[in-house]
């Protein structure tokens, strides 16, 4: 069995909970490769609010925090307005 099947397998087993819990570190894995690759972005910013979530975005980063995904961001949403809801697969 190659890892890709087993790694499949495993996936599968899972609870539905657990599944989305798999693809967000996936997703987190993928950022965190692509982000050691990319250049620093120049400020294009010149409010002061602008200036502040930057570093407020950088020091997130470099605490090794995985940054929400889309997905992520909705359930969290959500979550605050009332309570999440999986949904059925």
């Amino acid at each position: 069995m190659s890892t890709e099947q087993l790694l499949l397998e495993k996936w599968r087993s899972l609870p539905l909970d657990k599944q989305q819990e798999v693809l967000d570190f996936v997703e987190f894995l993928e950022f965190r490769q692509t982000s050691t690759t990319r250049q620093p972005v120049e400020s294009t910013s010149k409010s002061k609010l602008g200036e502040h979530l930057r570093k407020i975005r950088e020091e997130i980063i470099a605490s090794g925090t995985p940054m929400l995904n889309w997905s992520g961001i909705e359930r969290e949403k959500a979550e605050r307005r009332g309570g999440y809801q999986q949904e059925a697969e």
